[in-house]
């Protein structure tokens, strides 16, 4: 892997809410030596359709967002995801880790034992997909370069150990993936930007939206994906389309 760097990002739309179209996505670069990276795995298999249930939620998730078939519509199985890069264990991102038992899973240390330990539903009602023991997990400590091309960056505040990615590409220039780090363009603004209900410190989120934000400036970053952003979502090339 360490001769190898970044030649396509896929986006991947693994769910989205019916009412305001947030999305939910996952990621999928390809390297020029055949390494499938994957970013994130989406809400569960079990979310499927339940939209249509009565009482159901506005979760809107049909079988062609499954991440496996989203993959699949790349001629991709599980067994060729060579990387799974978890940003963080939320329902919503960690839905179907179990599905890649033959990946490489990269978490941060401070997120992955934060996790463990936590008795919070958001970590809770997912564990079984991502607290499994066919899974092998590599626990980092803080920002690293993962291969030439793609870094991941510690971005805590969202929940200790959060990780956003940036990647390199050939022709688009360096992508700034911020996860939930920084969820749409409205919360460029380190001071005055908005906290979900589901950030778990304020400082924190603060300080990593201006660690981005400087980032950015000094990568010369050509475009900034953020994590649940329905309006610049529409925007962006969505897979099978994909960025170079």
């Amino acid at each position: 892997m360490t001769s190898s760097f970044p030649s396509r990002l896929y986006l991947l739309e693994l769910a989205h809410l019916e009412d305001s179209g947030i999305p939910f996505p996952g990621y999928l670069v390809q390297t020029s030596d055949g390494t499938n990276i994957l970013i994130d795995t989406g809400w569960p298999q079990e979310r499927i359709g339940a939209y249509k249930q009565p009482g159901g939620t506005g979760l809107h998730m049909d079988e062609a967002d499954f991440v496996v078939h989203r993959l699949a519509t790349l001629g991709l199985r599980p067994s060729d995801i060579n990387v799974l890069i978890c940003t963080h264990l939320d329902p919503d991102h960690a839905g179907n880790h179990d599905a890649f038992p033959e990946a490489e899973l990269v978490v941060q240390r401070e997120h992955y034992e934060f996790a463990k330990a936590s008795s919070d539903s958001r970590f809770l009602v997912n564990r079984q997909h991502w607290d499994h023991p066919s899974l092998r997990y590599r626990l980092i400590d803080g920002d690293m370069q993962l291969l030439p091309g793609i870094d991941l960056i510690k971005t805590s505040g969202h929940c200790p150990g959060h990780q956003s990615v940036l990647v390199r590409l050939p022709e688009t220039g360096p992508v700034l993936l911020t996860i939930d780090a920084i969820p749409s363009q409205a919360d460029l603004d380190p001071e005055q930007r908005a906290l979900s209900p589901y950030d778990m410190d304020e400082a924190g989120v603060r300080a990593s939206t201006r660690k981005l934000v400087e980032i950015a400036r000094r990568e010369r970053v050509t475009l900034i994906i953020h994590g649940h952003d329905p309006i610049q979502w529409k925007t962006l090339k969505r897979a099978p389309d994909y960025y170079l």
